[in-house]
């Protein structure tokens, strides 16, 4: 139990992930049957519905631009400020988080990059927006696939000539589908930025102290 209590927030999300993917994928799945029986096509079972570019464009369409806003985010907040923000790093003062650990410093639980040193210190240090950036960059790359194919399913089942790879990553179909994502998250981003300046949430890392005034920057 007190391993469950210690990592509770990230089981309950990733449980949450779990319940909403299988509902996505199930309601999905029953969408696009629906439709091809209505086209006189047969319905497909769990796993050619996997393959199917209907389920792939779904998800690589969603995870691309929830990537694209953690990676923003990550590297943003290194540069730039809100005044009064809980998002937002001092307006004057270095962090501890702008700082390299001297040699002398480095703990013996410190990870292992850092205990390292050099090159591994200097990857590890930027770790985390590599990691957001790839992910991103892997599944835009995914949803251009995923895209592709049910934009092919979609002429198959309609009787219409195939569309080649290049003409539907340079189609406004498939800009349409990743900016309407993009600039969702980015309103998200927004709001949790320019209302934890005015509003609070009590017992949240995310909020500054209730009685903190409008002005104080970062948590």
């Amino acid at each position: 139990m007190k391993w469950v209590r210690e990592n509770s927030l990230g089981l309950t999300f990733i449980l949450l992930f779990a319940i909403t993917f299988g509902g996505q994928f199930t309601v999905g799945r029953a969408v696009l049957n629906e439709e091809r029986l209505e086209k006189g096509y047969p319905a497909l079972d769990v796993v050619e519905y996997v393959h199917s570019g209907h389920f792939l464009e779904a998800t690589s369409e969603n995870w691309e631009s929830e990537f694209l806003q953690m990676a923003a985010y990550v590297l943003l907040t290194i540069f730039l400020r809100q005044k009064g923000s809980a998002e937002s790093k001092n307006l004057k003062e270095k962090e501890e988080v702008d700082e390299l650990p001297a040699p002398s410093k480095v703990k013996a639980d410190a990870p292992w990059p850092v205990r390292k040193g050099g090159l591994a210190l200097r990857l590890y240090s930027h770790s985390l927006s590599i990691a957001f950036g790839l992910l991103f960059f892997l599944s835009f790359f995914w949803h251009m696939y995923g895209g592709w194919r049910l934009a092919n399913d979609e002429q198959v089942l309609d009787r219409l000539p195939l569309t080649s790879f290049t003409e539907f990553v340079a189609s406004p179909e498939f800009w349409f589908q990743s900016l309407q994502n993009w600039q969702s998250e980015f309103l998200s981003v927004a709001a949790i930025v320019l209302l934890s300046i005015w509003l609070r949430q009590k017992g949240s890392p995310e909020s500054k102290p209730v009685a903190a005034p409008h002005s104080k920057t970062g948590k």
